[in-house]
């Protein structure tokens, strides 16, 4: 498959200079650079347009002396789209919208030069052709299959990409898909889902047999055309693992996460409910953290003069597992990214904690930030971590998640690591009462003696170390540039 390359790409190609008509109306048209522009004839009244194939064409295609360009718009972009320049209907979700711009050329042979030429620009930007896409129509408010006709359906059928589509039926059926599929067939897999199925996929692959080619096969969401690395990272604990892609919680996050689902009727407002509820009977958290800490931040917490092995052999697929299948069995799929620890610095910050927040990547949601250092691909963990903090000034951090700015304060430790050891113990007050231990969404330890009917057979113990290190850029992700 084509590494992306920029629009401009075809800058290199011949520049292409043609009377048109748009509209109903005379013009000049061009093409080169990678964009499409057209101004009126003879000096004429109106403005011209001009049109990015590589962030605004989804797809050209010939019908006789017409060309038929296929447009994307987001947000009030699209207005933009709806000109006299347009025709045909707008289609598209709250995303954006597209629309059709017809070029009436002088002659058959024109139009089709300029469809080849254009064609050929869209091909040098790398943007997949084939697409396995998994729908889960469960999650959320289950509107997958709504979101796939309404937005994804007409991205795809304007851009001329080749589609399979498959929804979900249970629990880690994403993993099944992902660790079966033949990957031969598609140049991407896209998820219209949460995340929770967008990290069973990444299981799958790691899973499988040939897992060091297969989880080279870009994963995300419509429209992309280009791709970035992804950092995977290995949760173990004992001979138990799997493999993160966003983000892990324990204490305050984590019980905001997993405890408001029982509020899931408020829709989104559930969480600001239960973050209340929560600040205002706050909880802390014994316990210890270390890592390995990200060149340049050496100075945080106290160094350890001697730390135990945490090393794993023969690691089963942990919550991720499925006992109904043998993806345990599989001698040859991934066992995650080793770290010896005798040959690291490593250093300790200790409880009590009121949170603490590992991620992988900037936003946990559309409107909160959580790492605004995280980059993609970058082989470390953003670290940020709260003890002790008055309930006064943990409400005002809360509204200050939405850009990032609530690292700068005083009561927050924000730092990058290379691998990270968390040792959590009781909730402080109590001699029984434990926390959530939340990756992606997903429960992996719990402490706080409830449990639902899905959790029983995946949970890792709550107590043990359970420790984190990074694969660099190990899988792919589409996303715009």
């Amino acid at each position: 498959m084509a590494e992306p390359q920029s629009a401009a790409a075809g800058a290199g190609a011949k520049a292409l200079s043609e009377p048109v008509r748009v509209g109903g109306s005379a013009a000049e048209a061009t093409l080169s650079g990678g964009e499409l522009a057209w101004r009126p004839s003879g000096g004429g009244g109106g403005e011209g347009r001009r049109l990015e194939l590589e962030s605004e064409v989804l797809g050209v295609r010939v019908d006789g002396r017409a060309l038929r360009v296929a447009t994307f718009a987001r947000g009030d972009e699209a207005a933009a789209a709806a000109r006299p320049a347009t025709c045909g209907s707008g289609r598209g979700g709250g995303g954006g919208r597209t629309r059709e711009v017809v070029v009436e050329m002088e002659s058959e042979e024109a139009a089709a030069t300029w469809g080849d030429a254009m064609r050929d620009s869209l091909s040098s930007l790398g943007r997949p052709k084939r697409l396995f896409i998994i729908v889960n129509p469960y999650g959320g408010k289950r509107g997958g299959r709504r979101i796939f006709q309404t937005e994804v359906l007409p991205l795809i059928e304007a851009a001329g990409i080749f589609y399979t589509m498959q929804e979900t039926k249970h629990r880690l059926h994403a993993q099944e898909i992902a660790h079966s599929l033949d990957l031969r067939k598609y140049d991407g897999i896209v998820c219209v889902s949460g995340d929770g199925v967008l990290v069973e996929v990444v299981n799958g692959l790691l899973q499988r047999e040939d897992w060091n080619t297969a989880i080279e096969i870009p994963l995300g969401i419509i429209p992309a055309g280009h791709k970035r690395p992804l950092d995977v990272t290995s949760v173990v604990q004992g001979k138990t693992r799997f493999f993160s892609v966003l983000m892990l919680t324990w204490g305050l996050v984590a019980d905001i996460d997993i405890e408001s689902e029982k509020y899931r009727w408020m829709g989104s407002a559930r969480l600001d409910f239960y973050s209340l509820l929560r600040v205002v009977s706050l909880r802390r958290y014994n316990g210890r953290v270390l890592f390995v800490p990200a060149p340049g931040y050496e100075g945080f917490g106290d160094l350890v003069e001697q730390i135990s092995s945490c090393k794993s052999n023969g690691a089963s697929t942990g919550v991720q597992e499925d006992k109904s299948n043998d993806f345990n069995d599989e001698t040859c799929a991934y066992t995650g990214p080793s770290i010896d620890e005798a040959d690291h610095e490593w250093r300790s910050l200790d409880g009590p904690f009121v949170s603490v927040w590992v991620s992988g990547v900037p936003f946990a949601s559309e409107n909160v930030m959580t790492a605004p250092e995280a980059k993609f691909g970058d082989g470390y963990l953003d670290v940020a971590i709260i003890k002790d903090c008055p309930r006064s000034a943990l409400a005002g951090l809360m509204f200050q998640m939405k850009d990032g700015s609530y690292v700068k304060s005083p009561y927050v430790v924000y730092f990058k690591v290379k691998a990270l050891r968390i040792e959590p113990g009781m909730r402080v007050g109590s001699s029984t009462k434990g926390g959530i231990i939340d990756s992606d969404g997903e429960v992996i330890a719990r402490g706080d003696g409830s449990h639902t009917g899905d959790e029983i057979e995946h949970l890792m113990a709550y107590g043990p170390p359970i420790q984190l290190t990074v694969d660099q850029g190990l899988a792919t992700i589409f996303s715009p540039r």
